[in-house]
């Protein structure tokens, strides 16, 4: 009787425990795009947009769906190129461009078949700024997934949940 009355307080005392630790702001949620052929979870109901880029000469009209938690954006941009080889140069445009928007060094970089994967540190309007990103080609079509935010309000956990959804079906 005594180890199942401290199970039924114990149990449900560490439950509100946990929950209370979780942050209200991050309402993690299943994404499916209805423009490119990926699934993500974003932190919060993402709204999307579309709009021309240029991207060293190939000019796009690229997909942008994002999320914003406490200043941090949590974002997926898509688009296509009329060929797997110019889908692979606007992988490392973005890459460039991303970097450049906030003055970036970066910090790492590992790049794996069709993939580049950096974390950066730069600024913007004089506030330290990361940038976590993945960017990536599959045949004409290539993708940014993208965490930033000022340095010190970008949780490494969230980073890590948002980047590790991202999965291209």
């Amino acid at each position: 009787m005594r180890k199942s009355l401290l199970s039924s307080l114990v149990l449900p005392v560490l439950a509100a425990l946990v929950l209370a630790g979780c942050s209200p702001a991050y309402n993690w949620r299943d994404y499916n795009s209805p423009d490119a052929p990926y699934q993500a979870m974003f932190p919060d109901k993402p709204v999307s947009h579309k709009r021309s880029i240029n991207l060293d000469g190939l000019t796009v009209d690229m997909t942008m769906t994002a999320a914003e938690i406490d200043g941090t954006v949590f974002a997926i941009g898509s688009a296509e190129a009329p060929d797997a080889a110019q889908a692979q140069a606007a992988v490392a445009a973005m890459r460039t461009a991303m970097i450049k928007n906030i003055g970036a060094t970066v910090t790492r970089e590992e790049k794996k078949d069709a993939a580049i994967h950096i974390d950066a540190k730069g600024m913007q309007n004089g506030a330290p700024m990361r940038l976590v990103g993945h960017f990536e080609s599959r045949g004409t079509r290539f993708y940014q997934v993208i965490v930033m935010g000022k340095e010190n309000n970008v949780p490494q956990d969230e980073v890590d949940m948002f980047m590790s959804s991202f999965k291209l079906n």
